[in-house]
């Protein structure tokens, strides 16, 4: 497996465009009282292969803060936070064929 990188940047524009991207996606991974786990982290990695911009929810029984939670998730899948609202967060990383056009 190839490493990830640290941390994804994006520009102001970017982060618009994806946060109107996820606006209708719904959470593909719940994080619950195990917090970050191997499983969570594996089916994070997975759902981004897969989709590039994914949505994230965090439940009642995580008790970390919300804002730790998405940093660290996004630091272990090399991804990029994209917005945080309530309980909820995007993450996005391109694919190895980007099906996202960033502008």
């Amino acid at each position: 497996m190839s490493e990830l990188p640290v941390t994804l940047k994006l520009t102001g524009k970017q982060n618009r465009f994806l946060r109107g991207q996820g606006h209708g996606l719904r959470p593909f991974v719940m994080i619950g009282k195990q917090h970050l786990n191997e499983e969570v982290v594996k089916a994070t990695n997975e759902a981004l292969d897969t989709h590039e911009l994914i949505k994230v929810r965090i439940q009642e029984g995580c008790l970390t803060d919300r804002k730790t939670v998405a940093a660290e998730l996004a630091s272990e899948t090399g991804s990029a936070v994209v917005q945080i609202i309530g309980h909820t967060f995007l993450l996005y990383r391109p694919a190895e064929e980007p099906t996202i056009t960033l502008p």
